[in-house]
């Protein structure tokens, strides 16, 4: 472990954690819309979307969720699944996958390396389960910083998608 995850650990979500992650969205969505982007996330706190509050709580109860803590305190989220969103324009894999519904950390602790501690525990928890492909996707737009997140690492870029007018990225991950 290095000096920037130190003292994080990650353990199993529950619905408790919720509030939590709804939270850390909200502040995403205030940090991104601070910085000129209104296309990713939207202008609207994530807890106050139709069916954002609904979404977690399903992420929270139906998936495999996990929580980054420091001291006891939720600083990061992983949601897991057998597959992509119905929601989103994305075939499922021709093999078994397993794939990152939900990545966030608390923007007032980025650079920290909350997330990618997080993916790594995704690495794991895919070879855990005997299998060999992990996916996400994520917002292609702005710069393609989010992209050069992922691939930094150790996903590689496969399939561009629309969905409506968000441009996505499909990203994959070998596991052995």
């Amino acid at each position: 472990m290095d000096d920037l995850t130190e003292g994080l650990r990650i353990r199993p979500g529950a619905l408790t954690d919720a509030p939590a992650v709804l939270d850390m969205l909200d502040g995403a969505v205030a940090w991104m819309n601070a910085r000129g982007n209104t296309e990713q996330w939207g202008t609207i706190p994530y807890s106050r979307r139709p069916d954002g509050v609904e979404r977690i709580e399903r992420y929270m109860t139906e998936n495999a969720p996990y929580v980054a803590e420091r001291d006891g305190t939720p600083v990061g989220a992983l949601v897991l699944d057998s597959g992509p969103s119905p929601q989103m324009p994305i075939a499922p894999a021709d093999e078994p996958e397993v794939y990152v519904r939900l990545l966030i950390s608390d923007r007032r602790r980025a650079g920290q390396g909350i997330g990618a501690a997080l993916l790594a525990h995704a690495v794991e928890e895919t070879r855990r389960a005997g299998v060999e492909l992990l996916r996400v996707d994520c917002w292609a737009g702005g710069g393609g910083e989010l992209v050069a997140f992922y691939e930094r690492n150790g996903f590689t870029p496969t399939d561009r998608f629309l969905s409506g007018t968000w441009p996505g990225q499909v990203l994959a991950r070998r596991v052995r």
